[in-house]
């Protein structure tokens, strides 16, 4: 079975299954949840019958779809998806933080860029500490600022 793709390593979170596995082993789903908890026995989140789910379309660049639990095939060719308005809404884990960086630097127009990193900054350190944000914040910028 083919492994990971090359640009995943980079462009998707640490605890994300394409971090190990290949293009139709896992599900793509449009937001975190708690139906697909992180499972540290596993090294990525799963559903309850341990299916292996990515929670960010848009890191993966894959549209959201049962490819391991269902055998929907995995698309040849399709355009990188959007955040949707939930990857926008700062999340309650901070384990989810990279991925609403992610997310909201991609929707920032090139002349807002530094307004919208100040302000990911201020919420994201409300929410988890400054120490967190600005750790995710160097993590997320090092790849989101060379691929713009």
């Amino acid at each position: 079975m083919p492994g990971p793709l090359p640009q995943w390593c980079e462009q998707t979170c640490v605890v994300c299954p394409a971090q190990q596995l290949g293009p139709g082993q896992f599900d793509v789903v449009d937001r975190p949840g708690p139906e697909f908890a992180y499972r540290p026995d596993l090294g990525w989140r799963a559903t309850a019958d341990g299916v292996a789910v990515c929670v960010h379309p848009f890191r993966v660049g894959l549209p959201a779809g049962r490819y391991a639990s269902d055998g929907e095939l995995v698309p040849d060719q399709a355009p990188r998806p959007a955040p949707t308005a939930a990857a926008l809404e700062l999340p309650a884990d901070v384990v989810d933080l990279d991925g609403w960086l992610v997310a909201v630097l991609r929707q920032a127009p090139a002349e807002g860029i530094f307004a919208t990193v100040a302000r990911a900054e201020r919420l994201a350190a409300e929410r988890f500490g400054a120490k967190e944000a600005v750790t995710a914040l160097r993590r997320v910028l090092s790849v989101e600022l060379a691929n713009r």
